[in-house]
């Protein structure tokens, strides 16, 4: 399947603001394979404050592919990632993104809402680097409630 994920503006540059928006947007379609599509070859994720299984680093598209594929098909869906603030740096390739992401669990239909603040490097209308400041202990337990182990 063919994306199209290279945004551009009517003046040829792409915009961080659009191709964030067209990430919103595969995100809430749970279109993991064009939302890996829109990482350059050697792009990074990282999550500082990774916790429960969540790796902290994911180097090239692939391992990005290969994870966000995996997560699609966990029983969570997302309903929006409501920006806050967008901020614009000195560098045109760096952006700063204050957002909720807010989704519900699916079987139970339990809703949250997790905060972070999210840095980006976007070159050529494609993600260089996603590094993501959110407190994973704010995200949802999806642990199968038989698996669940008291804490010692």
């Amino acid at each position: 399947m063919t994306h199209r994920t290279d945004v551009e503006r009517t003046d040829g540059r792409k915009d961080p603001l659009e191709v964030l928006e067209l990430r919103r947007r595969l995100l809430i379609a749970r279109d993991m394979e064009g939302f890996a599509d829109l990482f350059t070859d050697d792009a990074v994720i990282e999550v500082p404050f990774a916790g429960g299984g969540m790796p902290t680093r994911l180097a090239g598209r692939d391992a990005i592919r290969e994870f966000s594929v995996r997560s699609g098909s966990l029983p969570v869906e997302i309903s929006d990632l409501h920006v806050r603030h967008f901020h614009r740096t000195t560098d045109p390739e760096v952006v700063i993104v204050e957002l909720t992401t807010v989704g519900r669990i699916v079987a139970t239909g339990e809703r949250f809402e997790v905060p972070c603040i999210q840095v980006f490097r976007i070159k050529d209308g494609r993600i260089a680097l996603f590094r993501d400041y959110v407190d994973t202990g704010l995200l949802p337990d999806l642990t199968p409630t038989e698996d669940r182990r008291p804490a010692s």
